[in-house]
């Protein structure tokens, strides 16, 4: 061994001894009993285990363990079982020794925690299931044996997210994209705030460069003047905190990177025009801790004495805790500056459990301090509903996710029984969804509802605090409609389990039609037939095909036979192909132009490398017409079932479950344009109506922009100017310098990209 790789060898084992030994000094500072001897044995069998591996970025495999060991210990709070099982995670999966090697050395605790760990990591999956799917399906059934699993799993995405900067675009935006449409909200549902929102921001970190960077420099530039505010607002509440004897600390509290951009892309407004970017929190220890409630609204009392507070932004976390154990007080109160500023009022207690979600819940709890107690109601009802939901599994991956995602992520609202118990409901779940949660025969004999003793639908939607009355009758059946306006996954998977019990039937006489229609034309059926005439009828699956030919919504012909015999119908000149072009090129060559060669993917295509969109190839790609992207905006390419390549904005919400559920098939994309093409961009616009206010717009986009105007709808009501342009553009860039000339006319107060 020569000694430049003594020397690696050397710096390598001092690398991994300094994070052990943080570790251990992270955990002996804690509440914990301290079991040392068992997190040494852990490390030095794990090192072993993973000795001469290293990750992309270079390091030694060992220190991730150890990272997502410490992230274990010191940011969720959790106790020495889990900081070995942490530890312990990838040898099952990545080396020769088995569950069984675990359980005999280290007890069947932590062989239980990380058999859930490899469990969720392993497994083969087909191209058509979702890896991710499966992965999130095995965590949620570990989950119920013990919520550790998901813990610890929580803490090895966060270090994954941390050090993703090895890794090439397109796995970039995988990982990305299954953080933000599963991980940060699990964070959240445990109650793991910090972490939550650090997963959002390395997420559009990744996702938008950009956008990222132009937010945080816009936060660091205005940083003195939030500064400046909070003091002068915060000094007059430490006075009276002061006086009152409370033992307090108060926080500036920032909005995350994440949320502002959120909130720009949702609200259609500039950075500027986000006016709660700075939120201040009060955390104080109470005197008796049985009395901190009312020492939470004590504290309200005084501070509304020195500011107005605003009569419908008080919300009381305190009585109704969130299902994620959050409990505070939220008030909002107008400074002297003129400006609204939310004050979140919270014990020391609270603020942990905040911060740290149930493992903090453990710490308050009786008996062995770190080990996990039964008695977590929310909890337990959660893990009630995913087994529920387990139970009658989705057909489809993406359903699956949207499943948990509509049960499990949802902010919540109270609602109480005709006896006045309370249930926890999801926010905009309807009369319908109540009456499944409480019986599965109540929801499906259901025909209307009483809230606050007044007759409503079944779609009617719920509030907090309505009292609700299920009305049922035994001649009702579940209807097809009803899937639309149900919100919980509850109801949705017990309709569509009644509506696919009943639709097997349908399905079995639309089997019959097609074996009568393939006979009578000397039609061998096969899978390929099936495939082959559902896509000429434009229906996604062979269930769905022969539930319409059942229906009788689908007629087969002589055209189907055609079909089959392969007599192709002649190609339009553009309608074919315009469906997935959103520009716009020469108008006579596009008369004249062919359906245009869509790129095939073929085998051995490198998936690592950017695919560049150019003027010259950019009709061999899909453009469908989910979220319209035009050149400049942050954008992938995902390879279909046909092997072609549709382009997506990566925050496009169709794109979101892709990149969870068909990870493998994302690639980066990139424009390489120069304006040559058009493409349509739709502006609409408010303000108040005068005399030449069109015109003066008109002018701004036609004359000094020189932009060709294809369609305009304007209304002019109660003063109120509405419009909406639709524009031909080259870019993103194009959009940006119309929507900022626009916005200096005078009187146009909102000016908004719409496609």
């Amino acid at each position: 061994m020569n000694e430049e790789q003594l020397s690696r060898e050397a710096a390598d084992d001092k690398m991994i001894n300094d994070a052990f030994e943080h570790l251990l000094q992270t955990y002996t500072a804690s509440r914990h009993r301290q079991k040392v001897d068992d997190i040494t044995k852990a490390f030095n069998f794990a090192r072993q285990a993973h000795k001469g591996v290293r990750r992309l970025s270079g390091e030694p495999y060992i220190m991730h363990p150890i990272a997502v060991a410490q992230i274990a210990c010191e940011e969720v709070g959790l106790g020495s079982v889990s900081i070995c099982s942490a530890l312990l995670h990838d040898v099952v999966e990545d080396t020769d020794y088995t569950t069984e090697d675990i359980e005999n050395i280290f007890g069947p605790k932590v062989a239980q925690i990380v058999d859930g760990l490899t469990k969720i990591s392993g497994g083969i999956f087909g191209q058509q299931a979702s890896a991710q799917a499966e992965n999130f399906k095995k965590l949620l059934l570990t989950m119920s044996d013990d919520i550790r699993v998901i813990l610890i799993k929580i803490c090895d995405r966060l270090h994954n997210m941390r050090t993703l900067e090895s890794q090439p675009a397109n796995k970039q935006y995988k990982i990305a994209g299954e953080t933000l449409y599963l991980y940060a909200p699990l964070a959240n549902r445990l109650g793991l705030n910090r972490i939550k929102t650090e997963l959002e921001d390395l997420s559009f970190r990744y996702e938008h460069p950009e956008e990222y960077l132009s937010i945080q420099k816009k936060l660091a530039s205005t940083q003195e003047s939030r500064h400046e505010l909070f003091d002068q607002f915060t000094q007059p509440i430490e006075e009276s905190l002061q006086k009152m004897g409370i033992s307090y600390e108060i926080k500036e509290r920032i909005k995350s990177p994440y949320s502002i951009w959120n909130k720009m892309q949702n609200k259609h407004v500039t950075f500027e025009e986000i006016y709660d970017i700075l939120a201040v929190r009060i955390i104080f220890k109470p005197k008796i801790r049985e009395d901190e409630i009312n020492e939470c609204f004590g504290i309200y009392v005084a501070i509304s004495k020195i500011y107005k507070s605003h009569p419908d932004r008080l919300r009381d976390w305190l009585n109704h805790p969130k299902a994620n154990g959050y409990q505070a007080l939220h008030v909002t109160l107008m400074s002297k500056q003129g400006r609204w500023i939310e004050v979140q009022i919270r014990s020391d207690r609270m603020d942990e459990i905040a911060e740290q979600g149930f493992a903090a819940h453990w710490k308050y709890k009786e008996g062995e301090v770190g080990e996990i107690t039964e008695d977590e109601g929310e909890l337990n009802e959660w893990l009630h509903t995913i087994k529920e939901i387990l139970d009658d599994p989705q057909p489809n991956a993406i359903d699956f996710l949207d499943a948990i995602k509509l049960n499990l992520f949802a902010s919540e609202i109270f609602v109480f029984t005709p006896k006045g118990e309370i249930k926890t409901m999801p926010a905009g779940c309807t009369a319908l969804d109540f009456a499944f949660s409480i019986h599965t025969f109540l929801g499906s004999h259901c025909i209307g509802a009483k809230v606050n003793h007044k007759l409503v639908p079944l779609s009617h939607k719920l509030q907090s605090g309505d009292q609700v009355e299920i009305l049922t009758s035994k001649s009702q059946h579940v209807q097809p409609s009803w899937v639309n306006f149900v919100s919980t996954a509850k109801a949705k998977a017990k309709i569509q389990a009644v509506l696919r019990r009943d639709g097997k039937a349908v399905q079995r006489q639309g089997e019959q039609t097609l074996n009568d229609f393939l006979s009578a034309n000397n039609i061998t059926l096969s899978n390929e037939i099936i495939a082959q005439l559902a896509a000429f009828h434009d229906v996604a699956t062979p269930d769905a095909f022969f539930q319409a030919l059942g229906e009788k919504t689908i007629i087969l012909g002589e055209k189907d036979v055609d079909e089959l015999n392969g007599k192709k119908k002649k190609q339009g000149t553009s309608k074919g192909w315009r469906k997935f072009v959103p520009f716009l090129g020469n108008k006579q060559k596009e008369e004249k132009e062919e359906q245009p060669q869509l790129f095939i993917v073929p085998e051995k295509f490198n998936r690592k490398k950017p695919i560049f969109i150019t003027d010259d190839n950019i009709r061999q790609y899909k453009f469908v017409s989910c979220c319209h992207p035009i050149p400049g905006d942050d954008i992938l390419g995902f390879i279909d079932s046909k092997n072609q390549i549709e382009i997506h904005k990566r925050d496009c919400p169709v794109a979101a479950k892709l990149k969870t559920s068909y990870g493998n098939r994302i690639l980066d994309a990139k424009w390489d344009m120069h304006k040559k093409l058009f493409f349509d961009a739709t502006l609409q616009m408010q303000g108040i109506d005068r005399i030449g206010l069109l015109n003066e717009v008109t002018q701004v986009i036609s004359q000094q922009l020189n932009v060709n105007i294809h369609t305009v709808n304007i209304t002019c009501d109660e003063g109120i100017f509405n419009g909406v342009f639709e524009l031909r553009v080259h870019d993103r860039d194009d959009v940006k310098e119309i929507m900022d000339n626009l916005k200096k006319v005078s009187d146009l107060k909102e000016v908004k990209q719409i496609l």
